[in-house]
């Protein structure tokens, strides 16, 4: 099963990815603006620079006493990428040119305005109607290593940027759930049974809708078991009176009836008729057990309680019960009296059921509250004590059952806060079997 994808981490991880891409786009289209604003700017230089070096060139070439070589000057500035110029005649003989002038960059002599060459940016102007000519050149490269430089400049904050966002969103997004993560705790924490609505102040518009929709749920699942438990009640209760007179109908007619075919079949008539008696207790233990109802006002002293049902059971019992109560004398429980004896007489009864034949039942209970039957018998395989809990399993056993007692036993315990623990072998032996229910024991209050 695929994990679940966390809502924050989605969420940080998405908002930083945006910011990133968003500061992204924004820095190629400032880069794009950067560039046109410095071409502009360099442009705008190269014509100021034109204005002051034609003039110029003009006097020096018109001073000249005789003509001669092309004259050199120093560059407008000390480094290799700035400005590269030079001055032609009408001819397009060189009358003057920068000492880094190249001639194979510049373009024809009767170029002007700007023009764009693969390396080089080019401005041509003309004086004295149009003999002599001015060229400029500067080199692209020094363009692009501006717009990189703006650019990069650009993109700098961003790497601060990306780790201050993924710290700010999560710690946004982690306040902003906090009302989701107490509605999780708020049903998390619900106790076994407890299907009352979950009311939550606070919680996001987005989730309010689905808050709503779990107690619609909750509210229907609750009428759905209030339903079942009351079918399975009422159907077992309105069973018992009919069910006893049926009974002693047919032990009735046992009794007069002839030896031979008549008195056998109704012997089995007999023997069904006592186990569907004992289905119907069943069932109504289990409505007690699953309707609620479980918790005592008042704690009760599992010592009492448990001395009562075996003294009960053993009047009935065809082995003996090994009863071992703490000395220390009261274990108080906040459980229900009939409750904690439909608990004890499902696991004695199912010892009595599933144990080795004329083998003792050991019962005990602990100071710690601490109940526990064993058995001898067959070691259960771990994976048929899994099972057992469950409504009608009885594991691979042949004994006479509906397999609902540890099911009742198990619904009795989650009801009451209590812990049930299957073992086999038992504690301290090489077979058997070991349940044991670990119940909350409330200390004794001093009176006032």
């Amino acid at each position: 099963m695929k994990a679940a994808t966390s809502l924050q981490k989605q969420l940080v991880y998405g908002l930083t990815l945006g910011i990133a891409l968003f500061w992204l786009a924004a820095t190629v289209v400032s880069g794009l603006v950067v560039q046109h604003r410095l071409d502009q700017a360099f442009d705008n230089a190269m014509q100021e620079a034109a204005q002051r070096i034609l003039p110029l060139a003009v006097l020096d070439i018109l001073n000249r006493e005789e003509p001669g070589p092309p004259q050199r000057v120093a560059p407008l500035n000390t480094q290799p990428t700035g400005f590269a110029y030079l001055v032609r005649d009408s001819q397009g003989n060189i009358l003057l040119q920068s000492f880094s002038a190249d001639p194979a960059i510049f373009g024809p002599r009767s170029m002007l305005g700007f023009t764009t060459t693969m390396t080089h940016r080019l401005y041509g102007a003309s004086a004295l109607r149009g003999t002599l000519f001015l060229q400029i050149a500067e080199p692209l490269a020094y363009r692009r290593k501006a717009a990189l430089d703006a650019t990069i400049a650009l993109l700098l904050p961003l790497l601060f940027l990306i780790p201050v966002s993924m710290l700010g969103i999560w710690l946004f997004v982690h306040f902003s759930l906090r009302s989701v993560r107490s509605y999780r705790h708020a049903i998390e924490v619900r106790g076994p049974g407890n299907l009352s609505p979950i009311h939550m102040q606070k919680l996001p518009a987005e989730i309010r809708p689905i808050a709503d929709a779990v107690n619609r749920l909750i509210d229907r699942l609750r009428r759905a078991l209030e339903t079942e438990r009351r079918f399975t009640a009422n159907s077992a209760h309105e069973l018992r009176t009919p069910l006893a007179a049926t009974l002693a109908q047919v032990q009735r007619l046992r009794h007069d009836a002839p030896d031979g075919p008549l008195q056998d079949r109704a012997i089995q008539i007999e023997a069904s008729l006592r186990e569907l008696s004992r289905l119907t207790e069943k069932l109504m233990q289990l409505a007690k057990a699953e309707g609620g109802g479980l918790l005592s006002e008042v704690p009760q002293d599992l010592v009492v309680l448990l001395s009562h049902v075996v003294q009960d059971l053993e009047r009935a019992a065809s082995v003996p019960i090994e009863l071992s109560l703490p000395p220390t004398g009261s274990v108080l429980c906040l459980i229900d009296p009939d409750a904690f004896a439909i608990l004890v007489r499902n696991l004695i009864e199912n010892a009595f059921k599933h144990g080795a034949p004329g083998c003792a039942i050991e019962v005990s209970l602990s100071e710690s509250a601490c109940f526990s039957v064993v058995n001898a018998g067959i070691i259960v395989p771990a994976a048929d004590r899994a099972q057992l809990t469950h409504h009608f399993v009885r594991g691979g056993s042949r004994a006479e059952g509906f397999g609902l007692g540890l099911a009742i036993v198990s619904t009795i315990a989650r009801g009451v806060g209590a812990e049930l623990t299957l073992a086999s072998p038992a504690t301290g032996r090489a077979d058997g079997f070991e349940a044991s229910v670990q119940f909350l024991l409330t200390p004794l209050q001093p009176r006032g």
